[in-house]
């Protein structure tokens, strides 16, 4: 199975700044957390959904499909955002994003009709997955490639270095992990709360292959994981590089945006950035 369509460069370009239109409007108009955490992720779920991932809305539960997972459930607006340009989602299904009665909650929950592999946002529980996911396949001899997307303050449980270790033992060359590595967590920067360098040797201490790319680099981000695996019989991960809060100059690398949701001004300022 492949996608419906090759989407250009220019065209994801566009994409982007759409996106973050959308996801501004729906965080604004429901009041919703996140907004940083969802912008630093745009350019990643772009490339994938539209160059890499072998998925289609008219086959969504086909076995050999491949398989993404949001780790970072808090940044599904992001997720649901895509998944509605993809063709995944309907227009009714998006505004039903945190409302009541509505079908989108804040954070994924498994539906595979409408594209949500997994229900994730308790972190650390994304990649074990994902492990579980690629090791099914090697045993069905199967060809998806399951990627996974975590925050880098995600990493610091310990439950993500357990599945790691599995996949390194397990020679899991079907499974890519992404890591946005925007330097924000929740509670500050993550080199102040548990630092997570010298990253690339942590990953490859374990039996990954690595690589680090920019994040908000469409054509660097596409060219990469068309490379995967990096190695043969290891998994591969990448290191993202990322702006929390891109596209939005007041919100870029402010920590008060993991949480903040923009008022009327700021939306106001925000989207006239997003429309340049």
């Amino acid at each position: 199975m492949k996608n419906i369509r090759q989407y250009t460069s220019e065209e994801c370009e566009a994409l982007c700044k759409k996106i973050r239109r959308t996801i501004l409007d729906l965080i604004h108009r429901t009041k919703s957390p996140h907004i940083g955490s969802s912008f630093s992720c745009v350019e990643l779920l772009i490339a994938l959904y539209f160059k890499i991932l072998s998925v289609s809305p008219e086959y969504p539960e086909d076995t050999n499909r491949d398989r993404f997972i949001l780790s970072k459930g808090h940044a599904c607006p992001t997720l649901y955002v895509v998944l509605a340009e993809r063709g995944f989602l309907s227009t009714e299904d998006l505004n039903g994003f945190s409302v009541d009665g509505g079908l989108l909650e804040q954070h994924p929950n498994r539906d595979l009709q409408k594209g949500i592999e997994a229900s994730t946002g308790s972190l650390g529980h994304g990649l074990s997955i994902g492990v579980g996911m690629s090791l099914a396949g090697k045993v069905d001899q199967s060809t998806y490639i399951t990627y996974v997307l975590l925050s880098d303050g995600e990493l610091n449980e310990g439950s993500v270095w357990e599945a790691a270790m599995f996949a390194g033992h397990h020679k899991l060359n079907n499974l890519v992990a992404i890591v946005d590595y925007n330097k924000i967590q929740a509670l500050g920067f993550v080199k102040d709360i548990v630092s997570l360098e010298p990253l690339s040797e942590r990953w490859q201490s374990f039996g990954w292959a690595t690589k680090e790319i920019d994040g908000h680099d469409l054509q660097e981000i596409e060219d990469t994981l068309r490379t995967v695996p990096f190695e043969k019989d290891r998994p591969s991960v990448v290191i993202a590089h990322t702006i929390k809060g891109k596209g939005v100059s007041f919100m870029e690398n402010e920590l008060l945006w993991h949480y903040r949701t923009p008022d009327s001004d700021e939306y106001q300022k925000a989207l006239k950035e997003l429309s340049e």
